[in-house]
């Protein structure tokens, strides 16, 4: 369906084509919905509003996109149906058209999926079965800033991000090192290599590469200059173990760590 100029949407124009002065800094509206009868049903309520303009509607995912570039809107209404991924849709649209503030339209309203339209940038969710009057108050409160939600919708968010701060701020649980692991990183944080340290510990240069695979998994760094920084910041080898006299023969076997033939580090 082709995008509608403001005279065709609702009406609001003078003997010259213009906008009337009753409609100049409306909020313009482009309603994105396949069901045609809920095109219809918004655009008759839109009519009545004075300071809301329907400048343009559309069926589909690529007309929604060809109608925000074309017709500069401050709220797109749109239905979450559009698409098969609605979510990678939305983005698609405020990829488009990035000052656009977008109100989704649902028949279900689901914890995660609110959040993650929050997320990329929607602004409102409502359901189509929505009362006229609120669906006015929520296109004229989400175009001057204001988020659209239900009461279930600001749980959600509210505990998506007591949840998401809890995460930031909790300590992270320890990974604690084995003696030997302190050996070899006191070993790298030296600047010995890997076969200087193999051959001060008794071992091969490929246990060692597993060693500092295991050691760097469970400090998440990821490589020697990462872990020495480390060991700087969280004052890792302070109470390290010292290099022990005539640690050959005291050696684990190479078959207590998985080989690992491709970690070059």
């Amino acid at each position: 369906m082709a995008a509608e100029s403001a005279n065709g949407a609702n009406g609001h124009a003078n003997g010259n084509g213009q906008p009337s002065p009753a409609t100049e800094g409306a909020v313009r509206l482009i309603v994105a919905d396949s069901q045609a009868i809920f095109r219809v049903g918004v655009r008759k309520v839109f009519a009545m509003e004075d300071d809301v303009r329907l400048i343009g509607q559309a069926d589909t995912l690529d007309e929604t996109l060809m109608t925000v570039v074309k017709f500069p809107a401050d709220v797109l209404l749109i239905e979450s149906r559009l698409v098969p991924n609605p979510a990678e849709g939305l983005s698609l649209v405020l990829k488009a058209a990035p000052d656009l503030k977008v109100i989704v339209i649902t028949e279900s309203l689901e914890e995660s999926m609110t959040v993650d339209y929050l997320r990329r940038g929607v602004k409102g969710i409502i359901t189509p079965s929505i009362a006229p009057e609120l669906l006015v108050r929520c296109v004229k409160k989400v175009a001057q800033g204001e988020t659209w939600l239900d009461n279930q919708g600001v749980n959600w968010v509210i505990e998506a991000y007591r949840t998401q701060t809890a995460a930031l701020f909790s300590p992270k649980p320890k990974n604690r090192l084995t003696e030997k692991e302190l050996l070899i990183v006191a070993c790298v944080a030296q600047g010995m290599k890997n076969k200087d340290i193999a051959r001060e510990i008794g071992t091969t240069e490929q246990v060692i590469k597993n060693y500092l695979r295991r050691v760097y998994d469970k400090l998440g760094v990821s490589d020697r200059l990462e872990l020495a920084l480390y060991c700087v910041h969280h004052r890792l080898l302070e109470s390290s173990p010292k290099m022990p006299a005539g640690s050959e023969g005291q050696e684990q076997k190479a078959e207590e760590i998985p080989d690992v033939s491709t970690i070059t580090h």
